[in-house]
């Protein structure tokens, strides 16, 4: 075999690679003729899907946003990833990872809607988003305008950036429970000046869930010459978009989070006009002028890239529309039980399209501390406390193996303690 064929063999491990998953197609073909509504509600088929996944039984894991563990499947070809380039060493190192990395992106971005030449992958959202805000070309006295209930590694950067460059930074509330989307945008809006250069918004709210009307926030800030960047660190896979559609300028999201690739992946979108506007976080070649030099990280974990193929094909296999109608299913199971219920606060929108899988609830009176601690302790769920940004309750994240009678004992759980 030449050397030729050899690196173009090499550069095909992990691309577009299909699972051995006959269960997984004998599930899907036998719903094929129920909507992904009416399939949102059978259970017998999520605990098929419930099936791919190793789960603790010493308690519910309510807390998926932080990280989605692996199905079996994409588990054991990421450890297969492992040992291939164990096994190749430097060899793979010095020939193929770049083109491997490349290939993979190009199919991220396909996922995405957008062109290749417009994203690259880097370790997660936090380093995806701080690079735009870091390498932004900011004078003294340019605005920047975000919420507090923004994501606080960007606030942070945010206010280095204040520090560094002499930005002044614009920080608004966005209410838990807004009255339409006009009202979110005139927020927006209203914090807008001459001087804004820049909006940080997020599409799906971390500590709440609530989904943010994006592409009408981007088509007002530009009537107005302002760029916006977009976390999108919740909405990249679980629910359906394409990042065109944003109109965003740029856009970061972690694919261990809804994708559920394995830790130490994220990708980064940039307007392909803006591309050279941005100062990389590292160095790279002064004579690139793709988006290419946005992503010089270095020696890192190329394995985990590998496991991105496996991850999409998972997930489309799985079908973009049935997992997004399960999930919000899942949310509004609980939520429309406790709302109204004693001193139940629900800190997410009612209106279904206006999130997902992610919601926030507390209980009046109680410290968010103490009732994370509680339902831990006394009901074996796990969860995470959220005190501040106008948000007191716990972060209550189902994922696609989690079943409502594990979501009955939260409910009974909220009704007790209220």
């Amino acid at each position: 075999m030449n050397k030729r064929s050899f690196l173009k063999g090499l550069a095909l491990i992990g691309i577009g690679s299909s699972f051995k998953t006959d269960d997984l197609h004998s599930l899907i073909s036998s719903m094929e003729n129920k909507s992904p509504k009416e399939l949102a509600t059978d259970e017998d088929f999520w605990e098929g899907i419930r099936s791919h996944y190793l789960l603790k039984p010493e308690y519910i894991n309510l807390e998926n946003g932080y990280y989605n563990i692996l199905p079996k499947p994409i588990l054991e070809k990421y450890i297969e990833h492992i040992r291939e380039v164990n096994y190749q060493g430097a060899y793979y190192m010095r020939t193929v990872q770049f083109d491997n990395k490349k290939n993979v992106a190009a199919q991220v971005a396909k996922l995405a809607g957008c062109s290749s030449d417009e994203l690259v992958l880097t370790r997660n959202t936090t380093e995806s988003l701080d690079m735009i805000i870091g390498g932004f070309p900011w004078q003294s006295g340019d605005e920047a305008i975000m919420a507090e209930q923004d994501y606080g590694s960007m606030l942070e950067m945010f206010k280095q950036s204040a520090k560094r460059f002499g930005i002044v930074n614009k920080v608004l509330s966005v209410p838990n429970h807004p009255k339409s989307d006009d009202e979110i945008v005139q927020l927006y809006a209203n914090a807008i000046t001459s001087k804004t250069k820049l909006i940080m918004v997020s599409q799906m709210i971390n500590i709440t869930g609530q989904i943010l009307p994006v592409q009408k926030i981007c088509d007002m800030a530009h009537s107005k010459g302002v760029e916006v960047m977009v976390d999108g660190a919740h909405a990249f896979a679980h629910i359906q978009f394409t990042i065109p559609d944003l109109h965003c300028d740029y856009y970061g999201a972690s694919l261990h989070k809804w994708l559920s690739v394995p830790l130490g992946v994220g990708i980064l979108y940039v307007r392909k006009e803006k591309v050279k506007k941005i100062w990389p976080l590292l160095a790279e070649n002064e004579a690139l002028e793709t988006i290419g030099r946005l992503n010089h990280i270095g020696t890192h974990p190329v394995h985990t890239d590998l496991a991105i193929a496996d991850a999409v094909d998972y997930y489309l296999k799985l079908g973009v529309e049935k997992k997004e109608a399960r999930l919000r299913y899942l949310q509004q199971y609980w939520t429309t039980k406790v709302r109204g219920v004693g001193k139940v606060m629900v800190n997410t929108p009612k209106q279904p399209e206006r999130s997902c899988a992610i919601a926030n609830v507390g209980i009046e009176g109680m410290k968010p501390g103490d009732l994370a601690e509680t339902l831990l302790k006394k009901y074996k769920i796990y969860t995470v406390a959220i005190d501040g940004a106008n948000v007191h309750g716990c972060r209550i994240t189902p994922n696609v193996f989690t079943t409502t009678k594990e979501l009955d004992v939260l409910v009974t759980a909220l009704k007790e303690l209220s």
